[in-house]
């Protein structure tokens, strides 16, 4: 079958938009294992991890 030159530039960027496609599934779940694994080797850090609300500090304004 003869394709004319419309349908090979379809063609091609349908190949083009799978690839990408596959490309971006394959890196997401690359980069979900990645991130699994550093949240399995670091543990929480004590300062930044709020234990307890804060305090209200008080002002005294009317001086």
């Amino acid at each position: 079958m003869l394709m004319t030159h419309a349908e090979l530039v379809i063609q091609n960027a349908m190949a083009f938009v799978a690839a990408s496609r596959s490309a971006r599934e394959r890196d997401l779940e690359r980069r979900e294992k990645l991130l699994a694994r550093i949240q399995l080797m670091r543990p929480p850090n004590p300062y930044l991890v709020k234990t307890r609300g804060g305090e209200q500090l008080k002002l005294d304004l009317d001086r």
